[in-house]
């Protein structure tokens, strides 16, 4: 006798492992791009100190006067991205709405759109940063020492101590954990927290961010938001239901952004890569 068992599908959608954008604590929106594709901000220079000259009798006791440069730095919007995708009536319909417009594009940007840029940035970041060391291979032993190398090179390099962040990836972390010599202060407000920071080391927010979203070899990056630009120009997701041609819902998204290092500020960001 044969016997043919029910099979039932429910509503439910086996999601993807996803993580949210930490790069708001890394980066800074302190130019508009409103109106615009490309912003020029200037760089000053300034002029030398001399010794007065107090019994010159001449016109040049505070020295020869200079002329001051004032340069321009360029910044061009880049990334000009989209995606397209069709949801069939038939099939919205035959999967329980599973398969719906809103749930799709929510999902679009959790898994495609907000990792490529924010893997962009963290790109553009390590790339411009004004410290790079040559790599080595980090142990417990002696990634504290490597973290205050790179918080010394800030402090030399007149870096503001308030607001620096240290990014660090999972491997790392975990040597950061075992190290006799790193006490972190976990104590953290919960709108910190919300935002990705999970505790505090010398005075730096630590961001813990997956290594698929950072560059191959990735140790640790300690930076401060005033040196990144981060843009992001446009955001545009439209759903249209039944459009000519198309039975079911098209959606369209389109993201315009970029990341820039500000050269005057590239001594920022100090990027430690570590061996393979």
């Amino acid at each position: 006798m044969a016997i043919d068992l029910v099979a039932k599908y429910l509503p439910y959608v086996d999601e993807v492992f996803t993580q949210e954008s930490k790069k708001e604590l890394l980066t800074n929106h302190d130019f508009t791009f409103d109106g615009a594709h490309t912003v020029k901000v200037y760089k000053i220079s300034t002029a030398e100190m001399n010794d007065y000259g107090r019994y010159d009798a001449g016109m040049q006791r505070y020295g020869t006067p200079q002329s001051l440069d004032a340069t321009t730095e360029v910044m061009t919007l880049k990334k000009d991205r989209s995606f397209a995708f069709v949801i069939d009536a038939l099939d919205q319909d035959e999967t329980a709405q599973s398969l719906n417009g809103a749930s799709a594009l929510a999902r679009q940007l959790r898994e495609v759109a907000i990792p490529e840029i924010d893997t962009y940035t963290y790109g553009v970041m390590t790339e411009g940063a004004g410290h790079k060391p040559a790599a080595v291979k980090l142990t417990a032993s002696n990634v504290y020492e490597e973290i205050v190398n790179a918080s010394a090179a800030l402090d030399d390099a007149l870096v503001p101590e308030s607001g620096r962040v240290l990014v660090v990836t999972p491997a790392t972390f975990l040597l950061m954990k075992k190290c006799k010599d790193i006490t972190m202060d976990t104590d953290i407000g919960n709108d910190m927290r919300i935002k990705g920071v999970i505790a505090n080391l010398d005075g730096a927010a630590t961001l813990k961010i997956a290594a698929a979203r950072l560059p191959e070899n990735f140790g640790f990056m300690l930076a401060h938001p005033c040196a990144t630009v981060a843009p992001v120009k446009l955001e545009s997701y439209n759903t249209h239901v039944d459009p000519p041609g198309i039975s079911g819902t098209l959606v369209e998204g389109r993201i315009c952004y970029d990341a820039f290092v500000l050269e005057n500020k590239a001594k920022a960001i100090y990027y430690q890569a570590t061996t393979a």
